[in-house]
């Protein structure tokens, strides 16, 4: 009788929010039919008495449940951690965020540039009022929180347009430059080796002249009508020719993204990329985001049941060949 066929089980801890967008049972029966069980992980059980898992799937903070994985890792020594909490925390501080931009060392594209826009960080109020000490950024702005940490505070932004809007902004904050981008995004998914860019409305440009007349800071809620006061935000982005513009080319895309991914040691995140329409083929990176919201991508469940196989199911496959040739090599010694 031929014995049943290996299963594969993957622990995973969310936040709630997260779990209901993501572990979606299109996904639970995808990942089932390829062997690989979708178990959740009970946060009110320590993570140590819980499993055995051949992988952990989580977007959870705070020093207890990096204990709780380290510990983890030290009694199931085999298990795979997605990803490791030392390699996201880099993504909570937008400063580092982006500095790892500056770090990669290829891209193969003689046509096309990319970058990060100017930006400095602002810790104190005092800093803020102090125009020598920021001279080097142009309005308008953007105003981030420093903390990228999923919560709601992080991601409340403004576009400040001039001097007086700096008053109504807490530090510490990162100041950004805005480069006007024809209202269009570029978000890349990468999950693994995997790499998919989908275009996404965002801000509209702002004119210099346009820049005169505006207020001092408005919140990116409120952004969208600034197009036109009697010109909804679904007729605006139509008017864009959203459809019409064209991607950045996907090997350069995809370098970007593998360059990234080997400098963060990340295998689940998002970067948002923007077209200086100034230059037309420079691209700036603005924001790099840790597990996003993957539902929102084409085709996800099949996506991610391909990674998760890569992950424990080939590596279990190349550790049994390892182990193999090992032994096939004591044996001709022994000979």
């Amino acid at each position: 009788m031929a014995e049943d066929p290996r299963r594969f089980s993957i622990g995973y801890a969310l936040a709630p929010k997260k779990q209901q967008s993501f572990i979606r049972e299109s996904l639970i029966n995808l990942a089932r039919d390829r062997l690989i069980d979708l178990i959740k992980i009970d946060t009110g059980v320590p993570l140590i008495d819980q499993g055995p898992f051949d992988c952990i799937l989580h977007k959870l903070y705070g020093d207890d449940w990096k204990k709780q994985l380290v510990d983890y890792k030290a009694k199931n020594p085999n298990v795979v951690i997605l990803d490791a909490p030392e390699s996201i925390e880099r993504l909570h501080n937008r400063i580092s965020m982006l500095q790892v931009v500056s770090e990669l060392k290829f891209v193969r594209n003689d046509r096309d540039t990319f970058g990060i826009p100017k930006q400095i960080v602002i810790y104190d109020v005092e800093t803020l009022q102090d125009h020598r000490s920021w001279e080097g950024l142009k309005f308008p702005v953007i105003a981030k929180p420093l903390v990228a940490d999923g919560s709601a505070k992080s991601h409340k932004m403004s576009l400040v347009y001039n001097h007086g809007g700096l008053s109504n902004l807490k530090p510490p904050i990162v100041l950004q430059e805005f480069i006007n981008h024809g209202g269009v995004i570029f978000k890349v998914y990468v999950v693994g080796e995997y790499v998919k860019c989908v275009k996404r409305k965002s801000l509209p440009d702002v004119s210099e002249e346009k820049l005169e007349s505006l207020g001092g800071l408005v919140s990116f809620s409120q952004v969208s009508n600034l197009a036109s006061n009697e010109m909804t935000d679904e007729k605006y982005y139509k008017m864009m020719h959203l459809d019409d513009c064209e991607m950045p080319p996907q090997e350069f895309i995809t370098d970007i993204a593998r360059g990234l991914r080997e400098v963060m040691k990340l295998n689940l995140f998002n970067f948002d990329v923007i077209r200086d329409t100034r230059l037309g083929n420079r691209y700036l990176v603005i924001d790099i985001n840790y597990f996003p919201g993957y539902a929102k991508m084409p085709a996800y469940e099949s996506v991610m049941t391909d990674f998760f196989w890569n992950v424990v199911a080939r590596r279990e496959v190349t550790e049994n060949e390892e182990s193999e040739e090992k032994s096939e090599l004591v044996d001709n010694i022994g000979c």
